[in-house]
């Protein structure tokens, strides 16, 4: 639940009573006397005895408490920084304000009209995503969420719609990631998601095990059938956008939502298999995006595509060097049992394709081998269009969930190549893993645009951009950011 909104066009009234205040200013050299900014003469004793230039908080912002008990942060914003910089910068002052659990936060900020503009939009997005609790499972929970939110000096005639939808959007990708594997089952998530589908007006189809058998989707089964109860299923929902503007455009969004993976027979060893119950953020954030894609009006028809599993050990689990037959015809032999992801995906894939979109994108915490490459501030991407790589990068600048671009050349399949099946699952090397689950994916989507997001900034510690948390939502913004201008 967010936060509440009151808007303010007028300065705030240093007669109002606030316990929180975060006041937002453009890079000053000097105050101007008519902001009249609550806690100026304390500010600038503060700066004094750090020895601070007012510049200096654009970088750092500082709090203290003022005459009657407020707590007050002051931070500076350059809009000539990107959107990942201006966005930290407001985490960590917000974060100054929110570590004494407020039930309100009053927002100040100064400017010319555009510049509170663009800190307003930042503040309150930024205040919405970081003030409401995620999960927890103890008796006396450290954090309460923020319930109201005072904002001055500035008035969205659209009430912040855009930024409450990608802020609804990322904590429901955030709020279904921390929960632990034994709360969240394939059965369990399945049906928070048919609740949820109910709710937003979704059309919900199932595709069980049984049917999946029947279909012949090898892949998705090898991978589930090692598990007791069978409750994996693939998950379709369909929005239509009920604007009378909505593009004819169709977009396939395609989650992995592996619930734990314990790499099968190919076990992983302790310390890789803490935090397995996150495997399945890819899906959480594809229904993240279509939450806030229906919430913000997004003008086009999204069909999501929710591959939801878990890879176990058992004697009915599959195993090295086994023969799979895929949902499009193609023999894959295994390589390596922990290759669970591309596996789940390659028929989820091959199902989205069937109904002809004009482009899919998948997200999927796919491969070790990308954090290795990139670490956790950044999140891969690969596609099958030069156009789309460059809009997916621009959109990344944007929204400030940044993105970089790998090299798919068709000469890295020489590794998947099989003399007993159609392609490898993968090589046992794996340097380059992340390079080859994109080939190896590429296989199931045909010609269709397709666009794929190695989710290698799903969680960072001490938060990333405007999130404070570990677990960061990422790839909810920028999808709103790319649909939103999508041709």
């Amino acid at each position: 639940m967010l936060a509440s909104l009151f808007q303010n066009i007028s300065p705030i009234d240093q007669t109002i009573k606030a316990s929180h205040i975060l006041v937002i200013l453009p890079q000053l050299e000097k105050l101007p006397k008519k902001y009249d900014i609550p806690g100026e003469e304390t500010l600038g004793k503060l700066l004094l005895r750090r020895e601070m230039a007012l510049t200096d908080l654009c970088d750092t912002p500082v709090s203290a408490n003022l005459a009657n008990g407020e707590l007050c942060t002051w931070v500076m914003l350059n809009t000539s920084k990107s959107t990942f910089d201006l966005q930290t910068c407001i985490r960590k002052a917000i974060k100054l304000l929110l570590i004494e659990n407020p039930a309100e936060i009053h927002i100040a900020v100064y400017g010319t009209m555009h510049q509170r503009k663009i800190f307003s939009e930042l503040a309150v997005y930024a205040t919405w995503v970081n003030g409401a609790a995620l999960p927890v499972r103890k008796n006396k929970p450290v954090r309460k969420s923020v319930t109201n939110i005072f904002l001055y000096g500035y008035k969205d005639a659209e009430n912040f719609t855009l930024q409450r939808a990608m802020a609804e959007g990322n904590l429901l990708a955030r709020g279904l990631t921390v929960l632990p594997a034994n709360e969240l089952t394939p059965k369990t998530y399945r049906q928070q998601i048919k609740k949820l589908a109910e709710n937003e007006g979704w059309e919900y189809q199932e595709f069980d095990l049984a049917t999946l058998r029947e279909l012949g989707a090898g892949a998705f089964v090898a991978v589930a059938q090692g598990s007791n109860p069978e409750d994996a299923a693939i998950v379709h929902l369909q929005h239509n956008c009920s604007k009378k503007n909505t593009s004819s455009k169709s977009i396939a969004i395609v989650g992995k939502g592996i619930c734990f993976d314990t790499g099968g027979h190919n076990l992983k060893p302790a310390g890789s298999m803490q935090g397995m119950h996150e495997d399945m953020n890819g899906s959480a954030v594809a229904l993240g995006i279509l939450l806030a894609a229906t919430r913000a009006e997004i003008p086009v028809k999204i069909d999501c595509w929710l591959a939801i599993a878990q890879n176990h050990i058992s004697p009915q689990a599959y195993k090295q060097n086994d023969i799979i037959s895929a949902l499009s015809g193609l023999s894959i032999e295994i390589v390596h049992t922990d290759a669970e992801g591309r596996m789940v995906l390659a028929d989820t894939l091959t199902l989205a394709t069937k109904l002809k979109p004009d482009l899919i994108i998948d997200f999927s915490t796919l491969t070790g081998s990308m954090k290795t490459a990139l670490g956790s501030r950044y999140s891969g991407i690969f596609s099958n269009r030069d156009d789309l790589t460059q809009k997916a990068i621009s959109a990344g600048k944007k929204s400030g969930e940044r993105v970089c671009a790998f090299p798919m050349d068709i000469d890295y399949e020489e590794s998947l190549e099989s003399n007993i099946a159609d392609i490898k699952q993968c090589e046992l090397g794996g340097d380059f893993d992340h390079i080859l689950a994109a080939c190896f994916l590429r296989k199931f989507v045909n010609d269709t645009p397709w666009l794929h997001m190695d989710l290698s900034a799903s969680s960072h510690k001490n938060g990333l951009g405007a999130v404070d948390s570990e677990i960061t939502g990422f790839g909810v913004s920028w999808a709103i950011e790319f649909l939103s201008h999508i041709d």
